[in-house]
């Protein structure tokens, strides 16, 4: 992590299994991330490892997604397959969201 992050904005996942994860850097003074985008954080584990945990922007808040605790130093191939599922999901939610508000139009709600 650069000098004076505090975390990373996950901004793509690859579809690849094996694939990146393409991220912005962010300091302490980023506001929360929008809804449905990712924030992840890892610092030296105790004895081995990062400990990494994901946090998932909501309209309202931030949640706790997922930590691994002493995960290895290829860690983002473990978080990945968790990352890819939630960030599809979210798609999947706004597209959801923008067909009701639609439907609510054109229907004269």
């Amino acid at each position: 992590m650069p000098h004076g992050a505090h975390g990373a904005l996950v901004r793509r996942v690859s579809t690849r299994p094996d694939g990146p994860l393409d991220v912005s850097w962010l300091t302490a003074r980023t506001p929360r991330p929008a809804v449905g985008r990712i924030r992840l954080c890892w610092e030296p584990a105790p004895l081995s490892g990062w400990d990494v945990t994901a946090h998932l922007g909501l309209t309202t808040t931030e949640v706790h997604l997922g930590s691994w605790p002493a995960a290895p130093d290829d860690w983002p191939s473990l978080v990945r397959p968790t990352l890819y599922e939630v960030t599809g999901l979210c798609t999947a939610l706004a597209f959801a969201t923008d067909a009701l508000d639609l439907s609510n139009r054109l229907a004269g709600v």
